[in-house]
């Protein structure tokens, strides 16, 4: 039995039900002062007051030893979802940085065979192994930033034994890493080399043989395209996500993110788990999304690193689209694996509350990759994932920006962080 005792604030962002939430909801963190959390085969058993808590621990505990944490003087929160990563890779980008501070823009950069493509070429030439060893050093710096889970795409082997390799790279580490790994198939993340001139060709290739392969052998939940003018339109994108779905792949997209171009419409024409990105959508597009509940996941750190103006997150909250957010972790756009960074940039450059952001990185990610039922809140029944945030309140999270504040991460009721350092493994 595990005893978390006397948390300074704890927010359990418990309540919301089998929905997202949006609105004025996404203010409601079901907070405790003077918290107490007690946790029994790795599930939460008890949670609220402090006082009732250690109630609960005498009278349940019996013969079996009590771990007691000391949570005084800091913030509670549910273990933090990162619900759109591209984490499993080879290789890095830096060069590119420069290219864009001289004015080049992300697909100039792409069809100059860079972006993506560069990526891809690195991705091909490593052995599974090393996309492994690679990875794992990402993983370690998402749970050193308090994210318990995330979601991770393929996308830079754009062939189907690349593709497959990715995957099976993923799976291993969501096996041996305490951060778990949810796997989204990506080979319509662009055009590769070999197809140049010939998307439909490629379309036909991702829908007929790398959809079933992935399907076959269990690799993935979802499936993803980039919708996107100059990658896929909107019509090979509908053909690809219908496919996955034909196969039991649950649809998402990367939609306007460079311009408007009806992904936002498609997503709810298809009532896809997730629309990311966004930050061209339509009022109509965020209108539909609204009205058929697909999610909005959004990623104020990839338009902050291609010096972009962010989506409009106040409209998607005002209109009721639930809104995740995340770090989109990619060589290219975003090489970042700090989420508490990521929601200091959605209240300073996109104008979300730290209620709003926080509600958007635990209960609402967790729903943006169909975990709400196990994670993404502090409620008895749920998978004891929780961080312990040197703060004295939810506020001071995004008041205290751009530094690392987590002192002690649990998964699946074990200490994985310590003070800040790692304890597993």
């Amino acid at each position: 039995m595990i005893y978390i005792q006397n948390a300074a604030q704890l927010a359990t962002l418990g309540g919301a039900g089998n929905k997202p939430k949006t609105g004025k909801e996404m203010e409601e963190l079901g907070l405790i002062e003077h918290g107490g959390i007690v946790i029994e085969d790795g599930i939460f058993t008890f949670v609220g007051s402090d006082e009732k808590a250690r109630s609960y621990v005498e009278q349940h505990a019996g013969n079996r030893q009590v771990r007691v944490f000391s949570a005084e003087g800091k913030t509670v929160t549910p273990g933090l979802v990162d619900p759109h990563t591209h984490a499993v890779f080879a290789g890095s980008r830096e060069f590119e940085l420069n290219l864009r501070l001289q004015g080049a823009k992300y697909m100039d950069i792409l069809n100059a065979g860079g972006g993506i493509l560069y990526s891809t070429e690195c991705t091909r030439e490593a052995t599974e192994e090393q996309l492994v060893a690679e990875t794992v050093k990402r993983l370690d710096r998402f749970l050193a930033h308090g994210v318990t889970t995330i979601e991770a795409k393929s996308g830079y082997g754009l062939r189907l034994e690349d593709e497959l390799k990715q995957l099976r790279a993923a799976r291993r580490l969501d096996a041996s890493h305490p951060v778990d790994v949810v796997s989204t198939f990506m080979g319509a993340h662009a055009v590769p080399v070999e197809y140049r001139g010939d998307a439909d060709g490629y379309v036909r290739c991702v829908i007929e043989e790398m959809i079933p392969a992935v399907a076959r052998e269990g690799l993935a939940e979802f499936c993803d395209v980039f919708c996107e003018e100059g990658v896929f339109t909107v019509e090979q994108s509908r053909d690809i996500l219908e496919a996955g779905r034909s196969w039991g792949l649950k649809p998402k997209l990367h939609a306007d993110e460079i311009v408007s171009c009806g992904g936002a419409e498609l997503a709810a024409e298809l009532g896809a788990v997730t629309a990311d990105h966004l930050l061209h959508a339509s009022e109509a597009g965020i209108q539909a999304m609204a009205e058929s509940g697909v999610i909005a996941v959004l990623l104020p750190g990839t338009a902050f690193f291609l010096m972009a103006k962010p989506a409009d997150a106040r409209a998607m909250i005002n209109a009721g689209v639930p809104v995740a957010l995340s770090t989109d972790r990619n060589p290219g756009s975003s090489p970042t694996e700090s989420l508490p960074f990521i929601m200091n940039l959605a209240c300073l450059t996109m104008g979300m509350t730290p209620a709003e952001v926080l509600t958007a990185c635990t209960i609402n990610a967790a729903h943006a990759i169909c975990r709400a039922d196990v994670i993404g809140s502090i409620e008895v029944g749920k998978q004891a994932d929780l961080v312990m945030f040197d703060a004295p309140n939810v506020l001071y999270l995004q008041y205290h920006y751009a530094v690392n504040l987590v002192d002690t991460v649990f998964k699946k009721g074990e200490a994985v962080i310590q003070n800040g350092r790692r304890v597993w493994g």
